[in-house]
């Protein structure tokens, strides 16, 4: 199944940010800055690069209903899902 790359700007957007974050909290660490905080920027990006997975396997959810793709079956696509579980 090959997703619509036009469909998936907002996800391409939110890595983005998610690359940006996880330089971030190299920095942070680079510098010797408070674990808390450090703690609370990776948590940050950990969500955002879970949320940008959820997104993927939706709009591919929606292609195989839609599409009748055949390439993928009920199977493997909660095995989609459940690896990021």
């Amino acid at each position: 199944m090959e997703l619509n790359p036009s469909e998936l700007t907002p996800v391409i957007n939110r890595l983005k940010r998610a690359q940006g974050q996880l330089a971030a909290v190299t920095r942070m660490l680079v510098e010797g800055r408070d674990c808390k905080d450090v703690v609370t920027q990776l948590a940050a990006v950990s969500k955002a690069l879970d949320r940008a997975g959820f997104a993927i396997i939706a709009t591919g959810l929606e292609q195989c209903i839609v599409q009748k793709d055949a390439t993928m079956d009920k199977k493997d696509l909660e095995k989609l899902f459940l690896s990021l579980a």
